[in-house]
């Protein structure tokens, strides 16, 4: 509808207002464009194809072998197929297949005839020692999937990161747009002033020096607004990197596009230092925790002896084959192999070298946690003193404001002269950047308590990341 009536006002000749910036326009563009957010999902695109890839560790495979001897005594050839299925909660595999052979074999190949209509066999192996928790195959998916999580906490934390940058430098180009009106409307002054000293020095009523002293003024007053000027045009171009059109390109926000104050600041959740003990890093650490604990399990199986049990079933079908007779009926056959290492010093240092890495990580997390900690009590104490240092600010900045609207009555009626009025004014001014930077300081304070908290929903990243 905006889009529709900025279109219609463009036909018509009609001049179109330009539709203020929000902060919540930002955040929304920066979460959904921002290259580094970007690249944390390539990433995370990355491990869901090595999770998928570990699954395929578990994927049906099936085998086909011809053989035959085109020469010699014997012509005798066989088909078979094995089909075979690894088992995902378990060690070992359960397989099926179909053989079928004609011609003759030398007795030494005897077990190669069937009969006319073929072999059916079915069976399993199973780990009853070692690879019966887990083996290679097993913890392979386990590790994708941490790396998937991984990947995930990085996203996260990219786009936390992102979100904090965009709400400084949406925050720095609205101060930096509120500092300009301030030193415009202190120009002003001054130049409404100097066309009334110029009438009053050719009626005579004033000397022509105050029109010279007035002029300094008004280059230092024009000084200061095209140092502010550079000043939001530079923080206009940090803001491009965080909004965004349609297709992600970055914006260079107009002038026109500033809003009249500040937003709010972020609110603060009430349960700060539960979140802050949720951020990604913590997170990520707990990943490689449970890696660790998995790689520990892993370790410990090489430790045990394997002992595996091979049950299978065949069972030939159609009239008796060159092999004879012996071949008909249900046959069944169990299997039992046992190996045992002597020594296990494979073993014994991959354990010790996990138990190391997991007390490390567990110092780690309990560094982070205590920074994480102290780092929001800083940020606590920040909020509360820049809540304090707006208030004074602002109190001051009424009373120079105040101060400076009397001494502008006092020079109208002759009580004071152009310097002191020129002080007063400009201490205003001052007085006015001062509130400004304190707001500006208030709200990034509370921008980095959400970030630190990962205040989802504050820094605009709900329900999508």
């Amino acid at each position: 509808m905006r889009e529709l009536l900025a279109g219609l006002a463009l036909a018509l000749g009609l001049p179109v207002q330009a539709q203020t910036l929000t902060l919540a326009e930002v955040l929304d563009t920066s979460r959904r464009f921002a290259p580094q957010v970007q690249e944390a999902l390539a990433r995370l695109g990355v491990a869901a194809g090595r999770r998928l890839e570990a699954e395929g560790a578990f994927d049906t495979r099936v085998d086909v072998r011809v053989d035959a001897r085109p020469t010699g005594f014997y012509d005798g050839r066989q088909v078979s197929a094995l089909v075979t299925r690894p088992l995902a909660d378990r060690g070992g595999e359960v397989f099926a297949g179909y053989r079928v052979s004609g011609g003759t074999f030398p007795v030494y190949e005897d077990e190669s005839f069937t009969n006319r209509g073929g072999e059916l066999k079915a069976g399993a192996v199973l780990a009853l020692l070692r690879d019966r928790a887990i083996d290679e195959r097993r913890f392979g998916r386990i590790a994708a999937e941490n790396d998937f999580r991984l990947a995930e906490t990085d996203v996260l934390l990219a786009a936390i990161g992102v979100q904090r940058r965009a709400i400084g430098a949406y925050l720095e180009w609205v101060a930096a747009g509120q500092r300009l009106r301030v030193f415009r409307a202190l120009l002003a002054i001054a130049e409404e002033r100097q066309a009334g000293f110029k009438r009053q020095v050719a009626a005579g009523a004033r000397p022509a020096i105050i029109v010279t002293e007035n002029e300094q003024v008004i280059l230092r007053r024009r000084a200061l607004v095209v140092d502010a000027e550079r000043a939001l045009e530079a923080a206009a171009q940090r803001l491009s990197l965080f909004w965004r059109d349609a297709e992600g390109r970055p914006r260079v926000p107009g002038p026109d596009r500033l809003p009249a104050g500040f937003p709010p600041p972020l609110p603060l959740a009430p349960d700060g230092p539960a979140r802050a003990l949720g951020r990604p890093e913590l997170k990520a650490i707990e990943v490689r925790l449970d890696q660790a604990a998995q790689k520990l399990r892993l370790d410990e199986n090489l430790r045990r002896p394997r002992l595996d049990l091979k049950a299978e079933a065949s069972q030939d079908l159609g009239p008796v084959g060159l092999g004879g007779p012996s071949r008909t009926g249900f046959e069944t056959k169990v299997g039992l192999s046992f190996s045992l290492p002597l020594e296990r010093r494979v073993a014994e240092g991959r354990m010790a070298a996990t138990r190391a890495e997991i007390r490390a990580l567990g110092f780690r997390r309990q560094q982070l946690e205590e920074e994480i900690l102290a780092n929001l009590g800083a940020l606590d104490a920040d909020v509360r003193a820049t809540r304090a240092v707006r208030a004074l600010a602002e109190a001051e900045r009424e009373r120079a404001v105040a101060l400076a609207r009397a001494e502008q009555r006092r020079f109208r009626l002759g009580a004071s002269d152009l310097f002191l009025t020129t002080v007063r004014e400009e201490q205003a001014a001052d007085a006015e950047v001062r509130a400004i930077d304190a707001a500006l300081r208030q709200a990034l304070a509370h921008a980095d308590v959400a970030a630190a908290t990962a205040d989802l929903e504050a820094l605009g990243l709900e329900p999508e990341v």
